[in-house]
């Protein structure tokens, strides 16, 4: 160990040559084989898949999904065909946060909606129709809070003044105005339309006025049973609901029209989250139906097993049994 570090200390020998060896160069990588993926394709965002056939029309409808510029905006293609395989109705249609583009391919025609903050409390929204030259333009602003809102909203061409709307937690209520013909002449004239929504005797009372209609709806409803009557003015029609929980699984509906004496009933009956039974009658048009869903009605082929939904339903004429028919209708997911 005395011996090396003497080597070390003693000072180089100006008559030697020292010859260094050359640097090594970086291993070269391995050429891709066959069975590698380019970097491209490793890095191709996530293809959805939706494929529903109804026996009724006998027609396929495809959707096909994704998310495009590094999840920024989605692309979706849409389209239809019958069991000769003919394709119709196209439609492809790009979305991001803020502007959303629907072309039809078959009519040659675009929607373009659009949405955005222009300043902290306000909001502006657009829509366009290319081939019809029309759309709405509107904006939105936060009163004492966004649960208070007033929109400014026009059509344009613009034919009259615009349409103000309050937004507020009880309800809206929305001026505008609309033509109306009299005497053979166009005149145009103020219209008010709202809604308002308020607790009374352990219930929700809901008002809506719409075209000199008032729709009355009382709504009282606790963890068994539900009670729904309601009233159309001037009209004088009323109708009643009634709903009730018998246990987590099984519901009866009645409906009923004290105006036309139509009434419907529908039982439910749920086994597990992923089927249900469900059946009724509807005295209008003299059927009665049963149907089974296999998968969530309510959700998504996303959350089914299988990502898959099957529905199979029954229909009996009451005046011609022998024509009942049975149908299905089936959703089907692929993520690739």
């Amino acid at each position: 160990m005395a011996e090396s570090e003497l080597e070390l200390k003693s000072p180089p020998n100006p008559n030697s040559l020292i010859v260094s060896a050359p640097l090594s160069a970086p291993p070269e990588s391995p050429p891709a084989t066959a069975g590698s993926r380019p970097i491209w394709l490793r890095q191709r965002p996530k293809i959805r898949v939706t494929t529903e056939f109804d026996s009724d029309s006998s027609v396929f409808f495809h959707r096909i999904s994704c998310k495009v510029l590094d999840s920024f905006a989605k692309l979706k293609l849409s389209f239809q065909n019958n069991g000769k395989g003919e394709i119709s109705d196209p439609q492809l249609a790009l979305s991001t946060k803020y502007l959303s583009l629907q072309c039809d391919i078959e009519e040659k025609n675009a929607l373009v909606n659009a949405s955005f903050g222009v300043a902290p409390g306000l909001q502006f929204k657009a829509a366009h129709d290319v081939k019809s030259q029309q759309g709405e333009l509107a904006m939105v602003a936060d009163l004492a809070g966004p649960a208070y809102k007033f929109e400014l909203s026009s059509a344009y061409p613009s034919i009259g003044m615009p349409r103000a709307t309050i937004k507020f937690p009880l309800g809206e209520v929305s001026l505008q105005e609309k033509e109306e013909e009299e005497e053979e002449q166009a005149k145009r004239i103020l219209s008010v339309n709202g809604i308002l929504k308020g607790n009374i005797l352990n219930g929700v009372c809901t008002a809506k006025y719409n075209d000199e209609t008032l729709d009355l709806r009382y709504c009282y409803k606790d963890e068994q049973m539900a009670f729904i009557p309601s009233i159309s003015l001037p009209s004088n029609a009323m109708s009643f609901a009634f709903k009730r929980r018998f246990g987590p699984s099984d519901k009866l509906s009645y409906w009923y029209n004290l105006d036309t004496n139509y009434w419907s009933t529908v039982y439910k009956h749920n086994i597990g989250k992923d089927f249900k039974f469900k059946a009724g009658y509807d005295s209008e048009v003299r059927l009665g139906w049963a149907s089974l869903w296999a998968g969530e009605e309510a959700g998504k082929a996303k959350t089914a097993p299988m990502k898959m939904k099957v529905q199979f339903m029954l229909q009996v004429p009451q005046d011609d049994i022998t024509s009942s028919s049975l149908m299905f209708r089936v959703k089907k997911r692929w993520d690739i």
